[in-house]
């Protein structure tokens, strides 16, 4: 009997407070920043063959502050950003919705909208990642705990609210930040399979 392939080992990365600096509702192209390091370490795990999946709340669209067209825009830009470091996002997830916005439309409850795993198991379908060797960095809780209910390695970065959140947290490992979590995911991917791109379940 022929067996499916198994599934691709993913980095699954929040986005505000662990690729760019914690802005309020950021939506405009020119209050962007790149946290130092942050996207010569994505260029790192592109090079590693890992796919580079992020996954974030945007409910500045729910609250009226901007619209998904901005989202994308500030995607798109970000892309042309990590292109001259070599480096790019294999594909991004976002959830506009917040359960109390002031826009009618995205006034919604969703497992979509971290801490619910549905942006996870959107992309996990969709890019045939298997979860179970895959990692999740973020800066918050909320991004620990629907990557960890899936069975990946986590990661909470000291970056965005990461500081205030370390000290209740149910990640595999506290780390500095994203360039920090990288060289951690290359070392453990090399250390599981003699270099190449499997993870393993947990770290020790």
């Amino acid at each position: 009997m022929n067996l499916p392939p198994p599934g691709r080992p993913a980095v699954f990365l929040d986005r505000d407070g662990t690729l760019n600096v914690e802005t309020h509702y950021l939506h405009r192209v020119e209050d962007f920043a790149w946290i130092p390091g942050a996207p010569e370490a994505v260029a790192r795990l592109n090079r590693a063959g890992l796919d580079v999946v992020v996954v974030t709340n945007q409910s500045a669209v729910a609250h009226g502050y901007c619209e998904e067209a901005d989202v994308v825009r500030l995607h798109r830009h970000m892309q042309e950003s990590l292109a001259e470091h070599g480096g790019r996002i294999d594909a991004f997830y976002y959830c506009p919705f917040h359960p109390e916005g002031r826009v009618a439309r995205y006034r919604a409850s969703t497992d979509r909208r971290k801490p619910g795993a549905g942006m996870f198991r959107e992309a996990i379908r969709e890019r045939g990642i298997d979860p179970t060797r895959s990692f999740m960095v973020g800066d918050r809780n909320s991004d620990i705990e629907p990557a960890r209910s899936l069975g990946m390695t986590t990661f909470l970065v000291e970056t965005g609210y990461g500081s205030a959140e370390k000290e209740r947290t149910a990640a595999d490992r506290v780390v500095a930040d994203l360039s920090a979590a990288a060289a951690c995911i290359l070392r453990l991917c090399a250390e599981s399979d003699g270099g190449g791109t499997a993870a393993p379940d947990h770290p020790s």
